[in-house]
């Protein structure tokens, strides 16, 4: 059975995994993203030299990934922007590399064996600190003419447009339900998080009662337009938020009120939570690496 060496390179930690072709992880740690590119690259080397019985290497990582190997944009990792990572890390492993966009990973491993297995136009989404994703027509990942294929953040919701805190990134994005219910409370935004607004409207806070109500509303519109842009068999909803059981049932009810009051739409957005979430990136890499030249 082929084994690969799969990272998730993030702004914190650098995840990494022994994967299987089977979508089996045998074993998994973490590390702190190193500051600069060198010490990188000595993590990758030390860590492959572990596992030397792998096929190849299979990184995520933040940014408009190439597929010539150099990763543009910007994250918050800068030392990753402008160097051809795919070609240092094969000159210091002697080992092939898949190198890919983490959103895009994360499609992958629902297309694989998550919640989209067995569907050929899927959209995924990820929620966190903004809103990005992954575009797959005929099971095949669409990474677009300028590699913003799957950038569901810059969408505009408002012809009223100001600046880029319009985008649906800032408006509708976990950390813009947390911004909107520290506004309403006067509160610092670091004092309180999406979990806890959570909880709070558990209880009855009407502050989060009505920040959440927002948050779901703004999804669900920008949902209703992928639909209809698109046209998938499914959306894939991921990111941390994708972990509580009321999310699915609560955009599902706004999108319901929007079919309602526009009577043209017939057809209503499916949408699901993603299966894999902390591990997704790490699956999604090697199933990419399985299907293009790693084979």
């Amino acid at each position: 059975m082929s084994k690969y060496l799969a990272f998730d390179i993030g702004g914190t930690f650098i995840k990494y995994g022994l994967v299987t072709e089977k979508a089996e992880i045998l074993e998994n740690n973490k590390v702190k993203t190193p500051k600069t590119l060198d010490e990188l690259l000595l993590v990758i080397e030390k860590l492959s030299g572990k596992y030397s019985e792998v096929k190849g290497i299979a990184i995520s990582a933040p940014g408009a990934v190439s597929d010539e190997g150099v990763i543009y944009g910007s994250s918050a990792i800068p030392y990753l922007h402008g160097p051809n990572i795919k070609n240092l890390v094969s000159e210091i492993t002697s080992l092939p590399v898949y190198l890919e966009n983490d959103a895009n990973c994360a499609g992958y491993a629902e297309i694989w064996n998550g919640a989209a297995k067995g569907k050929k136009d899927v959209l995924v989404m990820v929620i966190g600190t903004g809103i990005g994703g992954s575009v797959f027509k005929n099971g095949q990942l669409h990474k677009g003419a300028h590699l913003h294929g799957g950038e569901f953040g810059y969408m505009l919701l408002t012809g009223d447009i100001q600046d880029s805190n319009d985008v649906w990134s800032r408006v509708a994005s976990t950390a813009a339900l947390v911004r909107n219910v520290a506004e309403r409370k006067q509160i610092d935004v670091e004092s309180i998080s999406g979990e806890q607004i959570f909880k709070l409207a558990e209880s009855g806070d009407e502050d989060c009662i009505e920040a959440i109500n927002h948050f779901y509303h703004l999804l669900a519109v920008g949902i209703y337009n992928l639909q209809y842009i698109y046209d998938p068999e499914v959306i894939v909803i991921g990111g941390g938020i994708s972990a509580r059981d009321e999310l699915i049932d609560g955009i599902n009810e706004k999108l319901d009120s929007i079919l309602t009051r526009v009577n043209l739409a017939k057809i209503k957005p499916e949408i699901v939570a993603c299966k894999y979430r902390q591990n997704a990136n790490l699956l999604g890499a090697v199933y990419g690496a399985m299907h293009t030249e790693l084979n």
